[in-house]
């Protein structure tokens, strides 16, 4: 299959797609209730959709096509509106948080599509471990060459994406010790990591033609990578976020990701470089393990400091972009969270701490998505 050509896109409106737990409300572990839900919810007419994800105690939403940061708030509590609505007529809660902490994934149950029990039949185990939630941002493009150079240009935030939305420190029942333990199971997939560094579509093409003359892929749904192209829609898509537990922390995050792309594609701070990538694994370490406190290593220089202090100095240099994309309000938050406030990780933990019950973390999560 001949890779697609690259849609025409308007530069820098966004797209997001949130995966959202569903509960059930006597011990908030995960429930089989996505095909109700969905049934409920496609009579609303949302701004975006709702789609079944790899298991059935999970949903996907995600807006339309957005302008700025109000414009996704709007569209994600839209549609965070009607699946409240619809899940409390199914006596079942929602919410954010990249794993659930104490589900069993051997209990899942994979969603009754071809496409789903064809990934179950090719990755075993690890499709029902793939009960995970993740943000997922799309960047419009102007053109494919300018995607390929954004994507790697972003490719250096990723330690910030990655310690800003972080929201699974327990799997099984367990802390784990990381504040990101969701990618974990992304990185067990054969095809997660980085996009291959190549800085026009020409040259992409020919990559994929040779992979998919291997067999090994189809299209490009099968590249599990942090940042993907997606040439369907004109886009790239930063896939590394866990869940917020709040709509309003996911859009916060969204702005964030697209004012520092307008000051990549304008002012060209960095030039993309495949030596960029020698520290890409280290940073993305210490972001999902260590979070906000993790260490950071600048790709160009090979300075060390905490992933904490650089977002503090790429907030201080996307200040004009982020007045020009009206996104004062979601980088103040963004900042708030860097500097007293902390990810979400640190909020399951702060509640942990406070209840010493799993059920009663897991419920406040459904209320904190709920509001």
């Amino acid at each position: 299959m001949p890779l697609e050509a690259f849609a025409e896109s308007r530069a820098l409106t966004l797209g997001v797609e949130l995966e959202l737990q569903i509960v059930n409300r006597h011990d908030y572990d995960l429930t089989p209730g996505a095909r109700d839900l969905l049934r409920l919810v496609e009579r609303r007419k949302l701004p975006g959709d709702v789609k079944p994800e790899m298991t059935d105690s999970m949903i996907e939403l995600s807006t339309g096509v957005c302008v700025d940061h109000a414009d996704v708030l709007s569209q994600l509590g839209e549609t965070r509106d009607a699946l409240v609505e619809c899940a409390a007529r199914l006596d079942v809660g929602l919410c954010g948080g990249g794993t659930h902490p104490f589900q069993d994934w051997s209990q899942r149950r994979i969603y009754d599509t071809p496409r789903f029990h064809m990934l179950s039949e090719l990755y075993g185990y690890l499709s029902k471990q793939f009960t995970i939630f993740g943000q997922h941002v799309h960047v419009g493009c102007p053109g494919p060459d300018a995607a390929l150079v954004l994507l790697h240009g972003l490719s250096r935030f990723i330690p910030h994406f990655i310690a800003l939305s972080a929201s699974s420190p327990f799997v099984q029942g367990v802390d784990t010790g990381f504040h990101s333990a969701r990618l974990n199971s992304v990185f067990a997939f054969p095809l997660s990591g980085r996009a291959p560094f190549v800085l026009t579509w020409d040259e992409f093409s020919a990559f994929f033609d040779k992979m998919t003359r291997t067999g090994v892929v189809a299209g490009m749904k099968d590249f599990y990578w942090d940042i993907r192209p997606k040439p369907e829609f004109g886009t790239i898509e930063v896939r590394v976020l866990d869940t917020p537990l709040t709509i309003e922390k996911a859009a916060a995050l969204a702005a964030y990701i697209q004012c520092v792309a307008r000051w990549l594609t304008f002012e060209r701070p960095f030039r993309p470089a495949e030596d960029d990538y020698l520290v890409y694994t280290f940073n993305r370490f210490q972001a999902c393990r260590f979070g906000l406190d993790g260490t950071f290593v600048d790709p160009q220089t090979g300075e060390h400091r905490t992933i904490r202090d650089d977002i503090r100095s790429t907030l201080d240099a996307i200040e004009q972009h982020a007045i020009e994309l009206r996104a004062e309000d979601a980088c103040r938050r963004v900042r708030d969270d860097v500097d007293t406030l902390g990810n979400d990780a640190t909020w399951i933990r702060a509640t942990w701490e406070a209840e010493h019950l799993l059920p009663e973390v897991v419920r406040q999560q459904c209320l904190r998505w709920s509001r």
